[in-house]
């Protein structure tokens, strides 16, 4: 009995035997075929959308920090495996630098493009600034577009130096724009427009490519300038107002003649794009506040303080059709004007006319709220 038992206990044993002989190789295929799609989707693209990303490597970057970098980016899947990439095909010299990388590119493509160094030197980028906008957006774009930050903007402006010297250059740029209350010295004289410009082009050679723009606008006005009662300065700080107040032409030579009336009549503009400016507060963010609307600032002028004033610098970068509406302005008797929601402008030459216009249009629903 006991020798059968045994022989069945080894005939068991065998069987599980030859299961685990069978097991294991299928386990072991199971594994590398795991390990291989594993592998394969780290090494596909993030994303089949095209979708470029600028990327800086700074020298001295470690292949740890460059893949950390790389999925910050959400350029690669997964940066552990970035690490055992690297290791496993010994890819080395990864060289610091600025570069445009895709989502769509593979990782063997990410690897190349980083050892030879930076891919943008001569990549063009095509930028529209709008008319209307302020330096701050126009920062924000130069920042989006290029290898520039935004604070790179900022600390080229401050640069008393670099300014005198635009002012020697250009001879529409006057000693008024290093005014301290001034908040940026170039507002205003950036000409909207769409340009071309390399990647990797300076602050200095972006504002250089606007100013001669607008250099080329002005001169076709220069007679008109030369025989105005107003500096070139004031000019463009009433085409920056005019530009935020009214949309079509015959509407801004109509609001150029009203603050014009206002000037001469020694009153307050009572312009509240110009307070928005004051506070940094772009158009459409939020209401103005009461204490916004009365405070003492040089670009506020709601203020009795500032009463037949100007702004001390324009408000914005203005187009071409607000230039030529405060230089051909409407002679007219309007010392108000305000516009709907539908941008519709009204015009009066008196307070208690523009009282009523108003609230004609909140009894209508076409006052504009933000």
């Amino acid at each position: 009995m006991i020798k059968k038992r045994n022989k069945r206990n080894n005939n068991r044993n065998k069987k599980i035997k030859n299961r685990f002989i069978f097991i294991i190789p299928i386990i072991i295929i199971i594994i590398f075929i795991s390990m291989g799609i594993f592998c394969f989707i780290n090494t596909t693209p993030v994303s089949k959308n095209s979708s470029d990303v600028t990327l800086n490597i700074e020298e001295g970057s470690t292949v740890r920090t460059i893949a950390t970098k790389l999925k910050d980016e959400d350029l690669i899947r997964n940066e552990y495996f970035f690490l055992v990439y690297v290791k496993i095909n010994k890819i080395q010299n990864m060289k610091a630098g600025d570069y445009v990388l895709n989502k769509n590119m593979d990782l063997k493509e990410i690897t190349n493009i980083l050892q030879k160094g930076s891919n943008i030197k001569n990549k063009e980028t095509t930028i529209t600034f709008t008319e209307g906008k302020t330096m701050r957006i126009v920062a924000n774009i130069i920042d989006q577009k290029t290898t520039n930050s935004y604070e790179d903007v900022f600390n080229l402006l401050s640069d008393k130096e670099y300014i005198r010297s635009l002012i020697d250059e250009y001879w529409f740029l006057e000693d008024v724009i290093l005014n301290e209350n001034i908040y940026y010295p170039l507002e205003g004289y950036l000409a909207p427009d769409t340009y071309n410009f390399e990647v990797d082009a300076s602050v200095k050679d972006i504002f250089k490519k606007m100013l001669d723009q607008t250099g080329n606008i002005l001169t076709e006005y220069k007679e008109a300038i030369n025989n105005s009662n107003y500096s070139i300065h004031e000019i463009i700080t009433l085409a920056s107002m005019i530009e935020s107040e009214g949309v079509t032409l015959e509407d801004r030579k109509n609001i150029a003649g009203v603050f014009i009336n206002r000037l001469k009549n020694g009153m307050s503009l009572g312009s509240d794009v110009t307070t928005y400016y004051a506070f940094k507060i772009e158009l459409g963010e939020r209401d103005l506040y009461k204490s916004e609307l009365n405070s003492d600032n040089p670009y506020n002028t709601r203020s009795s303080v500032n009463a037949g004033k100007l702004p001390v610098g324009p408000i914005c970068n203005p187009s071409k059709m607000s230039i030529e509406a405060v230089l051909n302005y409407t002679p007219n008797n309007y010392l108000y004007f305000v516009a709907d929601k539908n941008m519709k402008v009204y015009f009066n030459e008196t307070d208690s006319g523009h009282n009523q216009t108003i609230n004609e249009l909140k009894a209508s629903g076409l006052w504009y709220e933000y």
